[in-house]
């Protein structure tokens, strides 16, 4: 049941925004966000909240105001659906959903702080609100994948489950329901933001269990009735991005799809959510590309006692770079001697390996990508930006290993397929 009342804002924020079932084109039409932002500017600089609409006195006032481009009377007419909005909100309390205003006090710090004006003006939700401020691991992923994409994906929010990192993806078939599903069996929380059909959802067998335990939310920012549409999947991508303290790309096409199109804008315009992608098994062309874009690789297994910390010094380890493959060593190695000192110091135990032998490890993946075909180590350093001194050092230890084999005349370097496959079956 809604449990919370709704606050005079957020009442005023649905009469202005939501549709309540109705098609969007229906007059008066409810405000797209954009607009809804030159009303909450507007207030602002009138020194009023949007509760202040309600007052029958600045109803009456507004149709000789002017607030951008916004037709007032248009205002005026949505602001008189109260009728509505009271069937709307029985409905939605029947059903167990309730709402929050970019006003209320439990919205979503992280989408504000993230996204700023690009926040949605109200969410839609169903269990433990709780949880909105939780953060943890985005996984998303492609709709159509192999069992091989779904057990990395599982095992991955299993390893999350375990660590207390709380799951945050978008609902759809394949990786990110997976990712949900496969977080809640394992006994940890997850939240799902959904691109439509909220009031479907929240009911769902699949989800009923863990909505009543307090482990699972699920958000949309639109109406709880509305149905999928390609537009609001896009949409909302940058929800899930928002929500978390970190990302993972586990599948991606090229150049195309909801996975990349939010993977790519996630890297444009919320950089305080670092971005990983999986370069493990069967690496997809779209995950190569976003390493160029700036993504970062998913450390591989084991995971040791500590993702989260992984992540971490990742994250800090390349932090001075566009890209692992376009710092120079100085800086890589430098944020990793960082990261040493604190191993020193009790904060990262957990990691086992030196600083410089993560970064190797990092890298590692990158550089047999581009040893599918054989090349010499001047051509290697130079399509990866990387100073022909280190590169050459990380050929040695990699040589050393058996991942790559040497060849003469010309010396050049090439993957060591069979030592890969005896990686993949271990």
């Amino acid at each position: 049941m809604l449990t919370h009342r709704l606050s005079p804002d957020t009442q005023a924020i649905l009469l202005l925004c939501a549709s309540f079932g109705q098609n969007r084109k229906a007059e008066p039409q409810p405000l797209t966000l954009g607009e809804y932002n030159t009303v909450a500017s507007w207030l602002l600089a009138e020194e009023m909240s949007p509760e202040d609409l309600l007052n029958p006195i600045l109803k009456e006032r507004l149709p000789q105001t002017t607030i951008g481009k916004l037709d007032s009377k248009r205002l005026v007419a949505l602001l008189e659906r109260g009728m509505m909005l009271s069937l709307a909100v029985e409905k939605w309390t029947n059903k167990g959903l309730w709402v929050l205003g970019r006003a209320d006090a439990q919205y979503p710090k992280y989408l504000k702080q993230k996204l700023k004006y690009s926040a949605p003006a109200i969410l839609y939700g169903v269990g433990n609100i709780e949880l909105l401020t939780q953060g943890g691991l985005a996984v998303v992923g492609s709709r159509d994948v192999d069992e091989q994409t779904l057990n990395y994906t599982r095992t991955v929010v299993q390893t999350c489950a375990k660590q207390g990192i709380q799951v945050i993806s978008g609902g759809a078939r394949g990786v990110d329901q997976a990712s949900m599903l496969g977080a809640l069996e394992a006994g940890g929380t997850a939240v799902g933001v959904l691109a439509g059909c909220l009031t479907r959802e929240a009911v769902a067998g699949k989800y009923r269990q863990s909505i009543r335990e307090g482990r699972l939310a699920l958000v949309s920012p639109y109406d709880p009735d509305v149905g999928f549409f390609v537009g609001n999947a896009m949409g909302r991508n940058k929800y899930i991005y928002a929500l978390a303290d970190y990302a993972l790309v586990v599948s991606s096409s090229h150049g195309k799809g909801g996975t990349w199109a939010g993977a790519v804008e996630a890297l444009e315009q919320i950089r305080s959510t670092p971005v990983f992608v999986r370069i493990q098994e069967t690496i997809l062309e779209g995950n190569r590309q976003l390493l160029k874009q700036g993504a970062k690789i998913f450390p591989q297994e084991p995971w040791h006692n500590s993702l989260k910390e992984l992540l971490e010094i990742t994250t800090s380890e390349v932090k001075s770079s566009k890209t692992e493959v376009d710092s120079t060593p100085e800086q890589v190695i430098n944020g990793g001697e960082h990261e040493q000192s604190k191993l020193k110091n009790g904060h990262l135990e957990v990691i086992p390996a030196s600083s410089k032998d993560i970064i190797y490890q990092t890298v590692l993946p990158i550089i047999l990508s581009h040893l599918e075909q054989p090349k010499d180590d001047q051509t290697l350093a130079k399509s990866l930006d990387i100073q022909l001194g280190q590169m050459r050092n990380w050929l040695k230890k990699a040589l050393e290993e058996g991942k790559i084999i040497k060849t003469k005349k010309p010396v050049q370097y090439i993957v060591n397929q069979k030592a890969a496959q005896l990686s993949l079956l271990n």
